[in-house]
Parts: C-alpha cells; sequence; structure tokens
C-alpha cells in the first residue's frame, strides 16, 4: 500500500490533470478511493473490532521520556533547572547516590521512580504532588514465625568451649606419619669414597 500510494497514486494525479490540494483531496475521495478498494479490497475474518481499550495509567508511562539521575547528597534529584526533593519514604532512610529515573510526562509533569516503585511525583514546577496510593503488586509476607523461641530462652546456657587448639575427647591420636629418626649406632651410607673389595682366601 504505501509503494502504490507514493508512486501509482502520483501518476494518477498528474494523469487526471491536477495539479492543486483541494482537487486532489476531492478527486481521491470521490473516484481514486472506491475503485481502489472494489478491486484490492477483502472482507475482515473476524467482523467484530479488533481494537482494544488501552489503560491510560500505562499509556502514560510508556509515552514520557525517562533520563537516569544520581540522587544528590541532600536527597534531591537534579532535573533540567529543577530541583526534586524526595519525600520520606518507608523503604529507607535516604537515596543519597542511588540510580533513579526520572519521568516526563506530556504534560511536563515529572516523577521520580527507584526501580519499579514511584518515589514521587512533581508539577511542571517541580513542586511535589500527592502520591495516589496503589494496589499493591504483591501480596504482604506473613508474620515471621517465633515457634521454638520460647524454648531456645528457658534453654541453659551453653558450657564453656574449648580452645581451638585442644583436643577432641574420645578421638585416638592418628599414627605417626612420615620417616622416623634413625638410631645412633647405624651406619649412615658413605657418599663419595670407593671401598675395595677384600680378597678371597
Amino acid at each position: 500500500m504505501f509503494g502504490t500510494l507514493q508512486d501509482r497514486l502520483i501518476k494518477e494525479l498528474a494523469s487526471a490533470g491536477i495539479t492543486d490540494i483541494d482537487t486532489a483531496n476531492r478527486w481521491i475521495r470521490d473516484r481514486y478511493l472506491p475503485a481502489h478498494n472494489a478491486r484490492f479490497a477483502k472482507p475482515a475474518a473476524v467482523a467484530e473490532t479488533a481494537f482494544v481499550a488501552a489503560d491510560a495509567a500505562v499509556l502514560a508511562e510508556t509515552l514520557c521520556v525517562q533520563e537516569e539521575r544520581v540522587v544528590g547528597r541532600d536527597n534531591t534529584v537534579s532535573f533540567g533547572r529543577l530541583k526534586l526533593q524526595l519525600p520520606e519514604s518507608p523503604l529507607r532512610h535516604h537515596f543519597v547516590k542511588a540510580r533513579v529515573g526520572v519521568r516526563q510526562y506530556p504534560d511536563g509533569a515529572l516523577a521520580v521512580f527507584h526501580g519499579p516503585r514511584c518515589l514521587a511525583r512533581y508539577d511542571d514546577a517541580g513542586e511535589p504532588i500527592a502520591l495516589v496510593p496503589t494496589r499493591p503488586s504483591m501480596t504482604p509476607c506473613s508474620p515471621p514465625s517465633r515457634r521454638g523461641l520460647e524454648a531456645a530462652a528457658q534453654a541453659s546456657p551453653q558450657a564453656r568451649r574449648p580452645a581451638l587448639t585442644a583436643p577432641a575427647r574420645g578421638v585416638i591420636a592418628p599414627a605417626q606419619v612420615g620417616t622416623k629418626k634413625r638410631p645412633g649406632g647405624r651406619t649412615k651410607k658413605l657418599t663419595g669414597t670407593r671401598i675395595e673389595p677384600a680378597a678371597s682366601p
């Protein structure tokens, strides 16, 4: 279709002697499109529409400009000429030196994200906007189990541990491995001295 409109349609307009935009639009609407559709159009496989409604919130997060920033020592993010002050967060005490993403939406509003979490939203002047509470994507963790803590508290303190170099109780010392010291009276092998054999009688 793109090649047809870019190549064939121009020649059709020239063949019809059309030189201005208004006449070209009327000719395309009244003559070209009906003839083109009658020749090439085919019925759809499914009669119902295939378009689905888009979530406005998801669409806004998709059609935005996102840039990475590093949080300053004063827990602020610089974006253009604005200083975006990060509010207190239950996630951590501060975000100093953390890498965050700043999203700028088509209406000029801003938002700071740390991973998938939105830390704060601002208007186009950098003034904070109250966050809209959203449903958590994960179910909250169950409270930690306290099973066994009471028994551990009533248990007697452990006995003093022996030193790391002390031998273990009930363990037989391993046999000595290696060469033993030769007895003092044993003759050592002579090296470098030639001994003549004794003459036989």
